[in-house]
Formats: C-alpha cells, structure tokens, sequence
C-alpha cells in the first residue's frame, strides 16, 4: 500500500489525480539535490561543520548491491551541496563499516623475498580482498546519454561480457557523454584530489581498450603508476622506511620516495605498490578531502562551475537540472553499491 505524507492545508483524502500530482512532487523531491547559494567556502577539510553545510539540505542516499557492505550489500548516506562565487561544493558521507586502504602491497615474505598481497579469488580486475574505499559521481554530459534520467549510471553497465568478471562501462552510443569525478582513497584523496575522468562509447578490447569505455581527462603531469620489482625488491619506498602496516602509509608520494633500501624490513612488512602525485591539467580540477570516522566517510569536494572542457559538465545555466548517479565502493575494484534511480543538481537562485 502506497503511503502519501499531509502536505500543509491539504486534505488527508485525496482524489486520484491530486494524489498522483503529490506523489510525483515528492517523487521528484526525493532525488533533488539543491545548492545552496553561500556567502562563504566551507574549507576542505573532511569537515561537515562549515557553516555553508548547514544552510543546505541534505539529500538521502541509498546504495544497493555492494559487495563488502554486507548483508544485501547495502549502504546508506547523504549527498549536499553549496555554490559561491564561481564555484560548486559537494558534501558526500555514507556508512562504510570499515576503512580499507591496504591496495596491493608488497609483502616481504619469510624467504626474504617481495611479492604482491593478491585477493586469491580476483579473475582479473576484480580486487575485493586488498583494495581501497572509493566512491563516485558520474554525471549526463549535455543530457547526451539516452535513458540516464531513468536509469542513471545503470545504463552505462554492461554485465556479463567475456573478458571481464563484473563486465565493463560503456555508452550505447558515439557522442553520449560522461563526467566521472572518482574518489580514491590510496591513489589521489591523499594529494587532496579526485580522479577526473569520463565514460565514452568505447568497447572492451584486451589489448586496446582494457578499460573500455573509462577514460582519465587529459593531464599535462602528475597521476599515479605502480612502483615495480626490480632485481626481486621494490624500486621504492618512502624517506621513512615505515612499513604501511606499521605507521607507514600504502602509498608513496612522489617527492617523498627513496632508494628502496631491505635491511629496513622484515619478514611480514608490507610496503606500498603505488606512487602518487596531483594531477596537473584538466584530470586535477576537483579538489577534494575526507575523513573517515566511526564507520562514517565524509568527503568534501570542490570544482569550478564552468571548466571548458568539453569531458566535464558545466554548470553554467544556473535553471537547468544535472542528473547524475552515486556509487560507493567498499574495498573493491569495481563491485560498487549504485543509487538506483539518478539525482538530480539544482542551484538556489
């Protein structure tokens, strides 16, 4: 049985087409996320305190599917957001009962000898043992993807294609577009980024397009890549020689890397596997900062309004709605928990 809330002044009794206009208003309601306009930026600081935040309202979000997240793999969480001047903030927090940032370290192993932590039931691109948290945001390019208003970010997953265990991203279509802000933990929320990226019609080629239809905007420096073995041992590892299961981090930050040095380590020590520095050009426009508490994220974001690049969305009509979808990544790869139905951006005037 459908339930309708009293709305002020109306009637508990409804007839048929006033109860279905309520409905759809509440409907409609439910998956609005409106930017406040304030008069001060709230800091990045993985801080939901600022006084921008508590002008605006918070939006409910629930996730369905993950893996990770237990039971039916569900999570809950909330989603706001605040413009000043010439720029967007969005707060983003959900339930993740555990923080995960142990990503594919190297292990020293009672030989001596270095070799990768694996999940031993990963085919191939599907880490949910040794990975870390993230969570995403895509968003309808130009309203360009057919059936995103519906489906949202559903629409884009293909599951079940050879080559992949949990299938690939893609669009249906040449020129449907989508922005991708991807958060995570271990390889730029600690340089205080997002990943900008964006989702094309590409299909899934081994060889030539692994990733198939996710693609990285362009960046003129900076990024992540994997600190190899060489001669059996890790290229790197950070100036303070700490292993990152005991007070050292599973990432090292560029600038911050020494000459990988053994005696430094026992059998058991993990060190991480990745090297990480800001993005430099269009893939490093949305800053980012987060802290994760009590089984709780918090994750403030910021980006200009308007980019002008032709692979982000632009927030430049200020009475237009920006539908995009929510996924959240509890210790794995690609097994996310999505919001089924897409929100939808509007700006307070």
């Amino acid at each position: 049985m459908k339930r309708f809330l009293k709305p002020a002044g109306t009637a508990l009794v409804m007839g048929g087409a006033l109860a279905l206009a309520v409905s759809a208003a509440q409907a409609a309601d439910e998956f609005t996320v409106t930017a406040v306009k304030g008069s001060a930026a709230p800091t990045l600081d993985g801080d939901a305190g600022d006084a921008a935040w508590g002008q605006a309202t918070a939006t409910s979000i629930t996730a369905i599917k993950g893996v990770n997240f237990g039971g039916s793999g569900e999570t809950k969480g909330t989603i706001k957001a605040a413009y000043v001047g010439d720029m967007l903030y969005v707060l983003l927090q959900w339930d993740d009962p555990t923080l995960s940032y142990q990503r594919s370290p190297y292990k020293k192993q009672a030989d001596g000898s270095w070799a990768k932590v694996k999940d031993p039931d990963d085919k191939g691109g599907d880490n949910n043992k040794v990975y870390e948290d993230k969570a995403a945001l895509i968003w309808n390019i130009n309203d360009s993807i057919f059936g995103f208003d519906r489906r949202g970010c559903q629409i884009a997953c293909h599951a079940g294609e050879p080559g992949k265990p949990f299938g690939n991203k893609y669009t249906a279509e040449a020129g449907e577009l989508g922005d991708m802000w991807h958060l995570k933990l271990v390889r730029t929320l600690p340089v205080g980024q997002v990943d900008d990226q964006y989702l094309d019609h590409t299909k899934y080629d081994k060889e030539k397009s692994p990733e198939a239809g996710r693609h990285g905007d362009p960046k003129t420096g900076g990024g992540y890549s994997d600190i190899k073995l060489v001669n059996g041992k890790p290229e790197v590892m950070s100036k303070d020689a700490k292993p990152a299961n005991g007070g050292g981090t599973y990432w090292v930050t560029k600038g911050n890397e020494a000459p990988f040095d053994d005696s430094k380590f026992k059998a058991g020590d993990e060190v991480a596997s990745i090297m990480i520095a800001p993005f430099a050009g269009d893939r490093g426009e949305i800053k980012a900062s987060a802290k994760w508490a009590n089984g709780k994220w918090t994750v403030e974001m910021s980006r200009k309004l308007a980019t002008g690049s032709k692979f982000d969305i632009q927030f430049s009509d200020m009475g237009k709605e920006y539908a995009f979808g929510v996924a959240f990544f509890d210790n794995a790869q690609v097994r996310h928990a999505y919001q089924e139905k897409p929100l939808k951006l509007v700006f307070q005037k």
